[in-house]
């Protein structure tokens, strides 16, 4: 009884900081439907900075492993799940990240992108920019 209380009061200080980072897994939210289409987990990055890759696909019109056919380059053609379609995020205040950029393989565009917790850090607002205009989705910590 006394290791799981010792275990549990040691513990506290990882949730709460889980809680002040964006890393772990996230479900996406498409903002016209409203249906979860996949869990991204964004993790820390060598350099310091945050990235974050696909690890699942849950709703898709293009089969259950689709593959990125609007993107350019290396990435044309590739499986969207396991991409990296975030990447630079630095911390910018407390709870938010920014200067990264962001991957939208719908349309194979590249956005500015940034990051805020929201909810205590149960939901990521994800912002990828065009110049001054940024359009922003709500993922919900998994």
């Amino acid at each position: 009884m006394r290791a799981a209380i010792l275990i549990a009061m040691l513990s506290l200080p990882l949730l709460a900081q889980a809680q002040d980072s964006p890393v772990g897994r996230w479900k996406t939210i498409d903002d016209a439907t409203g249906k979860v289409k996949s869990v991204v987990e964004i993790y820390q990055a060598r350099d310091g900075s945050h990235a974050g890759r696909v690890v699942d696909i849950l709703d898709t019109k293009d089969g259950p492993n689709p593959a990125c056919d609007k993107c350019k380059g290396a990435l044309q053609g590739k499986p969207i799940k396991g991409m990296t379609i975030l990447w630079g995020l630095k911390p910018d205040g407390k709870g938010k990240w920014s200067g990264g950029h962001v991957l939208d393989p719908e349309n194979g565009k590249t956005y500015k992108s940034r990051l805020e917790l929201l909810d205590g850090g149960g939901k990521l607002g994800m912002s990828g920019c065009v110049a001054f205009f940024c359009r922003q989705q709500v993922w919900i910590r998994q």
